[in-house]
């Protein structure tokens, strides 16, 4: 019997762009599982466990939970704030900055509830960052390139704005766990039981991505007496209808769902941009989440600890402040860890894909305290 066809992924870089090899092996791999039809990995590829991060993968008849993974529903939501960048004082706004890591003291029940989600689904992480690359970033305005769009969509480039970057913490991590217990890599098959189980949790904890990510931002605009209303959210590890099959996405923007922010490092700048419909398809309608990494989590204190001390990086080029207790950590997301955000917004744009409307500068990056 003949051996099916391999399937090339489509990636989504010029040939000033740096790819690691083990992200292209993880993104081939991925693109080659049974019933796939299409993959494509976008300019902040980069390897991760087992699978590549910054990609997409559309399937027919069958999805992989592994390839969206355990923080299903993670996204990024930007708040504009009432408060002018101006008068925005950035010390004084560190000091108040604490006390995120215990538990929202909020109603979680009638939260959930709102959401359309069981009043007990997960309440105690709720309104809670997360580790890793996770992160509240206040921000403000650095250039604006499209002073007509920026004006329609009613933003003001005097304001501090509120980036949040967290997804669904240990209840996505526990949906993927119950897969992986039976059924490992293996897919699942559209119409089969186990399929619209996992439909049905994946798209909860989607929702509850989303709800985490505002009390997030209630919490840190209250913690400084702030008002802010959201102008936009959007989720980058999912696997959603697409084409008459299933898409998934891990650590890729989607191109359908309106504006998309792509964060660089907390040391760069953040993106505003306006998806290119006309072109998304080359991409599998989606975009970069972010600058993607450079060095692994385990390579990075190695190679800068001798470089700089903790209180080094507690402040950027850019004049912000970095909230981050966790000594190994603050190491592994220093922005020297990360790739050009430059050259994956350079990509973007010149394979058409994006308007670029503004950039943002960070203002104080929130990633832990000790409890």
């Amino acid at each position: 019997m003949n051996k099916p066809a391999q399937i090339t992924p489509t990636l989504i870089a010029t040939e000033q762009s740096w790819m690691e090899g083990e992200a292209i092996r993880q993104l081939k791999h991925g693109a080659n599982l049974p019933g796939m039809v299409r993959a494509a990995g976008l300019p902040d590829l980069h390897p991760g466990k087992g699978i590549p991060v910054g990609a997409a993968f559309l399937s027919k008849d069958i999805i992989y939970p592994h390839l969206v993974g355990n923080d299903i529903g993670c996204g990024m939501g930007l708040w504009m704030s009432e408060k002018s960048a101006h008068s925005f004082k950035l010390d004084r706004s560190v000091k108040k900055l604490h006390g995120f890591e215990q538990p929202w003291d909020g109603d979680s029940a009638g939260e959930l509830e709102r959401a359309d989600l069981p009043p007990d689904l997960w309440p105690y992480a709720l309104g809670t960052i997360g580790s890793g690359n996770h992160f509240a970033e206040f921000q403000a305005v650095q250039d604006i390139l499209s002073p007509e769009v920026f004006d329609d969509l009613k933003l003001d480039k005097r304001q501090v704005y509120l980036l949040v970057h967290s997804g669904s913490r240990g209840l996505g991590e526990s949906i993927l766990r119950r897969h992986i217990d039976k059924y490992k890599g293996g897919g699942l098959t559209e119409g089969t039981e186990d399929f619209d189980n996992y439909i049905t949790r994946h798209d909860m904890a989607v929702n509850w991505g989303v709800l985490n990510r505002e009390i997030i931002a209630t919490r840190f605009c209250e913690a400084l007496d702030l008002k802010a209303k959201r102008r936009l959210d959007v989720c980058h590890n999912s696997v959603t209808p697409h084409q008459n099959g299933w898409l998934h996405r891990k650590g890729a923007a989607p191109a359908d769902k309106g504006l998309v922010m792509i964060p660089g490092s907390r040391g760069t700048l953040s993106y505003l941009v306006r998806p290119k419909l006309e072109n998304a398809d080359i991409a599998l309608h989606s975009l970069a989440h972010g600058a993607g990494r450079k060095w692994k989590r385990s390579d990075a204190k190695a190679r800068l600890s001798h470089k700089f001390k903790v209180s080094d990086l507690t402040r950027t080029d850019l004049g912000g402040r970095v909230i981050c207790e966790d000594k190994a950590l603050i190491y592994e997301e220093a922005p020297q860890s990360y790739k050009d955000i430059g050259q994956v917004m350079s990509d973007l744009e010149s394979l058409d894909l994006v308007d670029i409307i503004a950039s943002f500068r960070p203002l104080i990056t929130y990633k832990t305290r000790r409890r």
